[in-house]
């Protein structure tokens, strides 16, 4: 709410005054109503401006007395300032309180985010991923974003946050950062973790989440069947870049390796598995996971063309792998190419593993679980629930074995 505020300088001669110097007090007005405070200062009543609110004279002591006078009244400027960015009410009496620095310093949400994620960065590779770390870096952007949007302000006292503020959050989430669903809810599942610091510390009462109810909505994931496969493997390129980016993502779709487990992915990560063939050994940086894939026949193929790659051996990588952002954009050149107008995206090749040539050809679900680093069999479930055509199939070997007299 708009406030009207004016500040004065002025004389307050004591009752029993007779002569000599005189106090000079401050007097703060907030819509009308007054507080006042003493500077500290004296000044003889022949030299007090009343209009000017200073003291009369060229002398460097008169000088001193209103360059005092000046930092007093900027500080109380600023009082009003950081009043106002906090979105707290202003009475003359908490400017008054503000300015002398009586009033004990509020803890706001943007401190305490901040404060969240410079630990969480301070223990990435310890407890933490890089990307669960950059995903809360996002969070925190969007959260100091929202406030300026809604409130114009750059942060807020932690109590003023409440259930409309989280069901504001969420329709800004959607409408102006155009989030879907499931990205919005995981969103504000960080900034719940936001909160739920402060209730276990006493900073909040109340739970602003106690009665919001959102969740994440199933979404049919997107896959390469066989003959896309095939169709990608065998269609001439015309660059190189486009090359390296194909063989890239089909070694991802026969090892169901993320996008940055790749890119990292280096000579000592391959090792003689139980059965004496060869395995990539990693834990997943999303989870921190151990992860073991054995590597398919097609697999070692495509890594072994980058043995004398110079990129590779200059940066000890086994594989040339661009920015997340550069690949999508030459997978989406390659469908176009090929004639698949599927919306690929580099991460569809996890998925093309978990479900074509996986689930697909008979691998037990624990298994495929296993070599994806899923903690929970749950997560993997969800490919196997789109499989209908693995459920015809089965159903159609059991035809066969049943024989009816």
């Amino acid at each position: 709410m708009k406030t009207n505020f004016s500040l004065l300088f002025y004389m307050k001669k004591p009752k029993n005054y007779q002569k000599g110097v005189a106090p000079i007090y401050l007097r703060i007005t907030v819509n009308g109503n007054r507080a006042e405070v003493t500077t500290g200062r004296s000044c003889e009543p022949s030299q007090w401006n009343t209009v000017s609110g200073r003291s009369n004279g060229k002398k460097e002591e008169v000088k001193s007395f209103n360059a005092y006078l000046d930092d007093l009244q900027n500080k109380v400027f600023e009082a009003h300032r950081q009043l106002t960015e906090k979105d707290d009410p202003i009475t003359a009496e908490r400017l008054r309180d503000q300015f002398q620095g009586k009033i004990e310093k509020q803890c706001t949400l943007i401190d305490v985010f901040k404060d969240h994620n410079y630990k969480m960065e301070t223990l990435v590779g310890f407890e933490f991923s890089k990307g669960t770390a950059e995903r809360y870096r996002t969070s925190l952007k969007h959260t100091v974003e929202f406030l300026q949007w809604k409130y114009n302000i750059s942060d807020i006292d932690i109590r003023k946050v409440d259930h409309a503020f989280i069901t504001e959050y969420d329709f800004y989430l959607r409408s102006v950062r155009k989030c879907a669903n499931n990205s919005a809810v995981k969103y504000l599942k960080n900034f719940g973790k936001i909160i739920r610091i402060c209730l276990t510390n006493g900073l909040l009462t109340t739970d602003p989440f106690q009665n919001y109810k959102n969740k994440i909505k199933k979404v049919d994931r997107v896959y390469l069947n066989e003959e896309e496969i095939k169709l990608i493997a065998n269609k001439p390129l015309a660059s190189e870049r486009l090359a390296q980016v194909r063989d890239i993502f089909l070694f991802c779709c026969y090892t169901g390796l993320a996008y940055v487990d790749v890119k990292n992915l280096k000579k000592g990560d391959i090792v003689t598995g139980i059965d004496g063939e060869k395995w990539i050994s990693i834990n997943r940086q999303k989870t921190n996971v151990p992860s073991r894939i054995p590597l398919l026949p097609a697999a070692s193929i495509l890594l072994n063309q980058y043995q004398n790659n110079r990129f590779c051996l200059n940066t000890g990588v086994l594989l040339p792998v661009s920015s997340n952002q550069k690949m999508n954009s030459y997978l989406k050149e390659i469908a176009d190419f090929c004639g698949i107008h599927k919306q690929i995206t580099f991460h569809i090749a996890r998925h093309t593993f978990a479900t074509t040539v996986t689930l697909l050809n008979g691998i037990p679900i624990e298994s495929v679980s296993k070599m994806l680093g899923h903690t929970n069999i749950q997560t993997t479930q969800h490919y196997a629930k789109i499989l209908d055509i693995k459920v015809g199939a089965d159903m159609a070997l059991l035809r066969e074995k049943l024989i009816y007299n």
